[in-house]
């Protein structure tokens, strides 16, 4: 039986700039900390449900890695492209001063493709 990558779930690996290793382990502490009521609205108003942050170091560097589920992953991410809310041009800006990603303009790629998964 073949399973099919679910619509609502999504993981990116997004590399992280030289030397921004630690920024990146800040900002995720921000978000649960001091700007969590501001995050959870945001996450709410682009209908992502859950989402999960992930540090890996490697010979190649430092990469964020992101388990986002939602109704609509596509849609939320198209969402946060657009968003002018204030708190999400923040994330978008630090985000993008950590991965060098312009969160505003994503480049185009095809989405991940699932090869194994199991107990699902």
């Amino acid at each position: 039986m073949k399973s099919e990558i679910s619509q609502t779930e999504l993981v990116l690996i997004v590399p992280v700039l030289e030397g921004k290793g630690r920024d990146i382990q800040e900002l995720a502490s921000t978000l649960s900390g001091s700007k969590r009521g501001e995050y959870e609205i945001s996450q709410r108003n682009l209908g992502i449900t859950k989402e999960a942050w992930f540090m890996q170091k490697s010979p190649q560097g430092d990469f964020v890695i992101v388990y986002v589920e939602g109704s609509d992953v596509a849609k939320s991410f198209g969402k946060l492209i657009s968003s002018k809310d204030a708190f999400d041009v923040w994330i978008k800006n630090e985000v993008g001063k950590i991965t060098g990603v312009d969160f505003n303009n994503p480049p185009r790629t095809e989405p991940p493709k699932e090869i194994l998964r199991y107990g699902y």
